[in-house]
C-alpha cells in the first residue's frame, strides 16, 4: 500500500509543477462533464414539464370542441353551396350528443359537457375579468382538480340549477385578498354566485395547453352546466332578439350556436383512446348531418409524442456531449505521451533506482486519472451554474439528478484510465540504460 501510495505522491507532484498544462489537459473534461450535466438537466426538465401537463390533461382524455366557421366561407356566392348548406344543417355541439356518446360508446368512464363565457366578476367596489364555466361534477376528476378550501359542486347543484360556483386562486386574490371568500357571493353579468369553493392552483401552465383545450383555471369562475344554461345564456336557443339582428344586419357573420364550447370524455383504458376516437367522430357525423363542425383532440396522445421527440433530442444532445469527453480523453493521452517524451531520463532514473515497470505504469495512469478527476470535479460545479443560468434566463426548466452527476463523474475517471493507459505502457517499455543516457 505504501509503494502505490509514494507512486500517487510523485503523480501529483508532477501534476502540481505543470500547472498550465495540466489545467489545460483537463478542459477537454471540464467543458465535456459540465455539458453531460447540463444537457440531463435540461431533458430531465423537459420530462417533468410533460408529466405535469399530462397531470394537467387528466388521464385517458378526448377533447372534442366545435369549429365555428364565418358566413364568408359557407358558400353564400355558390348556389351548389347554398344547397348544400340547406340540406346539412348542423345544431352543433349539444347536451345530446353527450347523451349519446354516453349511451353509444362502452369505453367511456366519465363525461363532462363545458360552456365557457367571458365576462366580468365583481365583488363590492372590485371587478376583474374571468372565464366563467359551466361543468357537471364529474369535471373535478377527469382534470385531477383539487380545492385549497371549501367543497366540490355536487350533483345537488347541478340537479337544481343552483346559482354557486367554485373560483380559481387568481381571482380569490383578486377579489377576496385576506378574505375568505367561502360562503361569499361575487356577481358574473346579472347573477350573484354563492361561492363554496376554490380551486389549488398549478405552479406552471403553458401557453401549449391552451391548443390542447385545457387550462389551469386560475381565472375561472366555475358553476354548473344547468346553472348556466338556465341563469345566464344557452346560446342554442332561438330568441325574438336575435332573429331581429340578423335581420337588421344581414353581413353579421355567424355566430357560434353551439350550446357547448366543449365535451372531455374520459376513456377507461389507454389503448382504446384511438378507436374510441374515431368512433366519436363517426357517431357525431351521423348526428351532424355529416358536417364536420367540430375537431376531436387527443391531448395525452400528443404530449407523449412530443415526449419521444424530446427523448430523441435528449439523446442526441447527451451524445454530443459525450463525444466531447472522449475528445477530453484524447487530448490526456496526447499530452501524457509527450510528457513521457520529456521525462524519459526521469523514467531511467526510476527504473535504476529499483522502480518496477508496474510501479511507471500505476505513477503515469495515476497522472491522467488525477487530470480527469479534477476536470470531473470542476465540470460538475460548471454543469451545475450553467443549469441554473439557462433557467434564469432563457426560462427552460432544468432539473439536476444524481444520476447524471454521477455518471459523468464516473466516465472522466474511467476516460483518464482508459487513455492513461497507453501512454503509461511506453513510459514502463523504456530501457534503464538508454534512459538515462538521452539529453
Amino acid at each position: 500500500m505504501n509503494r502505490y501510495l509514494h507512486n500517487i505522491a510523485i503523480a501529483l507532484e508532477a501534476v502540481v509543477i505543470n500547472k498550465v498544462r495540466s489545467i489545460l489537459t483537463a478542459l477537454g473534461i471540464i467543458f465535456g462533464v459540465a455539458a453531460v450535466i447540463t444537457m440531463m438537466a435540461i431533458g430531465e426538465g423537459a420530462k417533468k414539464e410533460i408529466l405535469d401537463n399530462m397531470k394537467l390533461v387528466g388521464v385517458n382524455n378526448i377533447i372534442i370542441s366545435p369549429i365555428v366557421k364565418d358566413s364568408e366561407n359557407n358558400g353564400e356566392n355558390s348556389e351548389e353551396g347554398k344547397e348544400t348548406d340547406t340540406k346539412k344543417f348542423s345544431p352543433g355541439l349539444t347536451l345530446g350528443d353527450v347523451k349519446a356518446i354516453r349511451e353509444v360508446l362502452p369505453t367511456v368512464s366519465n363525461i363532462c359537457p363545458v360552456i365557457e363565457y367571458e365576462t366580468r366578476a365583481i365583488k363590492g367596489d372590485k371587478s376583474t375579468a374571468v372565464t366563467i364555466s359551466g361543468v357537471s361534477p364529474e369535471f373535478f376528476s377527469i382534470f385531477n382538480l383539487k380545492v385549497s378550501s371549501g367543497n366540490f359542486l355536487g350533483q345537488n347543484h347541478m340537479e337544481q340549477g343552483k346559482a354557486v360556483c367554485m373560483i380559481g386562486s387568481t381571482i380569490r386574490s383578486k377579489l377576496f385578498n385576506q378574505e375568505d371568500p367561502i360562503g361569499k357571493s361575487l356577481k358574473c353579468g346579472k347573477i350573484w354566485y354563492k361561492v363554496i369553493g376554490v380551486i389549488q392552483g398549478y405552479s406552471s401552465g403553458s401557453e401549449k395547453m391552451e391548443d390542447l383545450g385545457i387550462s389551469t383555471y386560475e381565472k375561472h369562475v366555475i358553476t354548473t352546466t344547468n346553472t348556466l344554461l338556465l341563469r345566464y345564456k344557452d346560446r342554442s336557443l332561438v330568441t325574438k332578439q336575435g332573429i331581429k339582428r340578423s335581420r337588421n344586419n344581414k353581413t353579421e357573420k355567424i355566430k357560434n350556436h353551439n350550446q357547448l364550447d366543449k365535451i372531455v370524455v374520459q376513456i377507461n383504458e389507454t389503448e382504446k383512446l384511438k378507436a374510441s376516437g374515431e368512433i366519436i367522430k363517426r357517431l357525431l357525423l351521423r348526428r351532424h348531418s355529416d358536417v364536420e363542425d367540430f375537431k376531436i383532440t387527443i391531448p395525452e396522445i400528443q404530449l407523449k409524442q412530443e415526449q419521444r421527440t424530446k427523448d430523441v433530442f435528449k439523446f442526441v444532445l447527451v451524445a454530443i456531449a459525450c463525444i466531447s469527453l472522449v475528445v477530453g480523453g484524447i487530448g490526456i493521452m496526447n499530452i501524457m505521451l509527450a510528457s513521457v517524451m520529456e521525462r524519459i531520463k526521469e523514467i531511467g532514473i526510476r527504473l535504476a533506482m529499483g522502480a518496477t515497470k508496474k510501479d511507471v505504469v500505476f505513477q503515469f495512469i495515476s497522472e491522467a486519472t488525477l487530470i480527469s478527476l479534477s476536470g470531473g470535479l470542476f465540470g460538475i460545479a460548471l454543469g451545475v451554474i450553467l443549469a441554473k443560468i439557462t433557467t434564469y434566463i432563457f426560462e427552460i426548466p432544468t432539473i439536476i439528478s444524481l444520476l447524471s452527476i454521477f455518471v459523468s463523474f464516473g466516465v472522466s475517471v474511467a476516460i483518464g484510465i482508459l487513455f492513461g493507459y497507453m501512454p503509461a505502457k511506453k513510459a514502463a517499455s523504456q530501457d534503464p540504460v538508454t534512459s538515462l543516457r538521452h539529453e
